[in-house]
């Protein structure tokens, strides 16, 4: 059922809750780890596309405008931490791993994502950010630049020094 306060073509905010949060879901873990703080800035996230619905202007489609709310409330999120938190336990990189893959693979595949969210944690958020959308996401510079508001250089020249300093961190913890 449609919300009668706004255009014809937009959804319920439950509806389109519905359609959106497996999907933002999967974008906040990976641009914020598996954190307990994930599901904090998942419901932030969609309070602000609640609060944003009526000034919805069918611009982009109704996932971009959802999709760019979430990346801007973890980049905010991201910013205001006063120390990045990466989950130590092991176990809270299991819902990241193939549960029938053997113990030995699940077990490296869980060092290897710890190595990586470390990483990724020593980023700043911008950098952080255009990094997860473009080699991650798979966002092409110019989608990445809309939704951070940046330019697709300014999204270039972040994901490329974000590849470089993680190369640097992850060879330096891989190293003998």
């Amino acid at each position: 059922m449609s919300d009668p306060a706004l255009p014809h073509s937009v959804p319920s905010f439950n509806e389109l809750y519905e359609a959106h949060v497996d999907a933002v879901h999967a974008l906040l873990t990976r641009l914020l780890g598996p954190s307990p703080d994930r599901e904090d800035v998942l419901q932030q996230a969609f309070l602000q596309v609640h609060l944003a619905l009526p000034r919805f202007r069918g611009d982009a489609s109704l996932a971009t405008f959802v999709r760019r709310i979430a990346v801007h409330v973890a980049v905010d999120h991201l910013r205001g931490r006063h120390r990045h938190l990466v989950p130590t336990d092991p176990t809270a990189m299991d819902e990241l791993i193939d549960p029938g893959a053997a113990p030995a693979a699940r077990a490296t595949a869980r060092r290897g994502l710890v190595a990586l969210f470390t990483a990724l944690a020593e980023l700043d958020a911008d950098k952080r950010v255009a990094f997860v959308l473009t080699a991650i996401e798979g966002l092409s510079m110019r989608e990445a630049a809309a939704l951070v508001g940046a330019s697709p250089d300014a999204v270039k020249q972040r994901a490329l020094a974000a590849r470089r300093q993680l190369e640097a961190r992850l060879t330096e913890r891989t190293a003998p």
